[in-house]
């Protein structure tokens, strides 16, 4: 990993230190993220912004909880940018990758404008956590995996982990 995401990891489990759960969370989800895009093939670029990406992606649960009590997908869509924003200049990444990451912060839970192999592999990859995190029934992981799952690797993944 490099440096800068190396960075970024470490002041994640800052950030939420104590919040085992979500730094589990935005870990899981890192790693599912990482080995979806390479078995995908993507460039080291995408590959780049969908790791900073995964790793902040849930930056605006935080401010999400002192602003509104609660921490809703959109909410954190809402909340989350900035305050990535923030972190990601302050450990010197480039503004076209700030941006990039902020906009997959702010789409990360709407899966109807979804542009680009970086957008598509962080949904599958907080789905793939989600659904067992949140113990889904088999009926919703298929739903979810024919409405939302267009890579190959993610819908193998998922057959992997949930069916038998």
């Amino acid at each position: 990993m490099d440096n800068k995401l190396q960075s970024l990891f470490l002041e994640m489990t800052e950030y939420f230190k104590g919040d085992k759960k979500r730094i589990c969370h935005f870990t899981k989800v890192h790693s599912f993220a990482r080995q979806i895009a390479l078995l995908e093939g993507v460039d080291s670029e995408t590959l780049y912004v969908l790791e900073a990406a995964a790793l902040v992606h849930d930056i605006g649960i935080k401010p999400s909880e002192k602003k509104y009590g609660t921490c809703t997908g959109k909410q954190q869509e809402l909340e989350g940018p900035p305050v990535a924003q923030r972190l990601l200049e302050r450990l010197g990444f480039t503004s076209d990758v700030i941006s990039r990451v902020k906009f997959l912060v702010a789409h990360h839970h709407t899966y109807n404008c979804i542009d680009g192999i970086d957008y598509q592999i962080l949904v599958e990859a907080d789905f793939i956590v989600n659904m067992d995190e949140d113990e889904m029934s088999i009926d919703a992981i298929n739903r979810c995996v024919e409405k939302i799952f267009k890579t190959q690797s993610g819908i193998k993944i998922c057959n992997n982990l949930f069916f038998k």
